[in-house]
C-alpha cells in the first residue's frame, strides 16, 4: 500500500517538473539575452529581448510585464551574492570592508549591466519630468540601503538614528555602480586602484562618523568594537 500511495506522487511530481520545465527554460533563455544585451551597452525593451531570443511578445510579456521588470530582474542576477550578503564580524568598519570587497568585483563584472540600468532610471526621470512617462512602471533602485544598512548594524544603537542614516547615506555614494563612473570613467583609474579609494573612502566615513558621535557623546570610546 506504501508503494500505491508514492506512486501517484511521483508521477504528479514528474507532471508539475513537466509543466514548469519549459517556462522556467524561457524564462532563463530572457533573461540571458537581456543580460548579454545589457552587457554589450543596450537597454532593451521586453520586445527587444523577445525578438532577440527568438520568443513571442505575448509569451515575453507574461514574464516580464514591464521593461523596469526585466531590467529589475537582470540586475538581480548582476547581483547575485551580494543580495544574501552577512557578515558575522562586530566591527562596523570591518563588516563595510567585507561588503565592498564582496560587492565591488561583481559589481564592476557587470559593470555594463548597471550603467544600462541606471541609464533606464535616468532616462524615466528625464520622462516623468517632461510628463510624457505616462502609466509606465517606473524602475525602482534600492538594494544598497538594505546592504549598508545591514554592515552598518554594530553602529545602529552607538550612533544617534540620524547619524546612522547620515553614515549610511554617505556610503551610498561609493558603493555601486556610480563610482566606477567616477573613478574610471573620469578619473582613469584602473581597477585595483579604483577599489583601494573606494575602500579608503568607505574606512575614512565610518571612523569620522564614529569620532564625529564620541567628541558630542563624553564617555565614548573610539572603539568600534
Amino acid at each position: 500500500m506504501s508503494v500505491s500511495r508514492q506512486q501517484p506522487a511521483t508521477n504528479e511530481d514528474t507532471g508539475e517538473r513537466a509543466e514548469r520545465g519549459p517556462r522556467a527554460r524561457t524564462k532563463r533563455l530572457m533573461l540571458e539575452t537581456a543580460t548579454r544585451l545589457m552587457q554589450a551597452g543596450a537597454t532593451p525593451s521586453v520586445s527587444e529581448v523577445a525578438e532577440a531570443a527568438e520568443v513571442s511578445r505575448a509569451t515575453a510579456y507574461r514574464y516580464f510585464p514591464s521593461q523596469a521588470a526585466l531590467v529589475q530582474a537582470v540586475v538581480d542576477e548582476g547581483l547575485g551574492p551580494i543580495l544574501t550578503w552577512k557578515s558575522t564580524a562586530a566591527d562596523a568598519e570591518r563588516r563595510v570592508a567585507e561588503l565592498f570587497d564582496t560587492a565591488m568585483p561583481r559589481i564592476e563584472a557587470f559593470e555594463a549591466t548597471f550603467k544600462a540600468a541606471l541609464k533606464l532610471s535616468l532616462d524615466q526621470w528625464a520622462r516623468r519630468q517632461a510628463g510624457t512617462l505616462g502609466g509606465e512602471p517606473a524602475f525602482t533602485r534600492g538594494h544598497r540601503v538594505e546592504l549598508l544598512k545591514e554592515a552598518l548594524a554594530p553602529l545602529k544603537g552607538r550612533l544617534p538614528p540620524r547619524d546612522f542614516k547620515r553614515l549610511a547615506q554617505a556610503l551610498s555614494l561609493i558603493f555601486g555602480v556610480e563610482v566606477l563612473i567616477v573613478l574610471k570613467d573620469i578619473w582613469g583609474l584602473d581597477s585595483p586602484r579604483t577599489m583601494s579609494v573606494a575602500q579608503w573612502a568607505a574606512s575614512a566615513l565610518v571612523r569620522a562618523a564614529i569620532a564625529e558621535s564620541a567628541t558630542d557623546t563624553p564617555g565614548m570610546t573610539l572603539a568600534t568594537t
